[in-house]
């Protein structure tokens, strides 16, 4: 990637690159996660599923992807 054109965030606790501009979808779908399944941070707060496309995240963001797990 371009230095240019990547921002260095914290994903799970540890230091992760993405590209400049890239919302919770896009990076959904780069780590090959169901939105369903899951559940977002960012920065302290609970992403609704719905603002997903819109959350564009930004150098240093702390983001925290919890996934579902079923059982019984």
């Amino acid at each position: 990637m371009n230095n240019l054109n990547v921002a260095k965030i914290q994903l799970n606790g540890s230091p992760y690159e993405i590209s400049s501009e890239t919302n919770l979808n896009q990076l959904l779908n780069e780590l090959k996660i169901k939105k369903n399944k899951v559940a977002i941070e960012v920065n302290g707060e609970i992403v609704e599923k719905n603002k997903y496309p819109t959350v564009v995240l930004n150098k240093d963001d702390k983001v925290e992807i919890v996934h579902f797990i079923g059982g019984g």
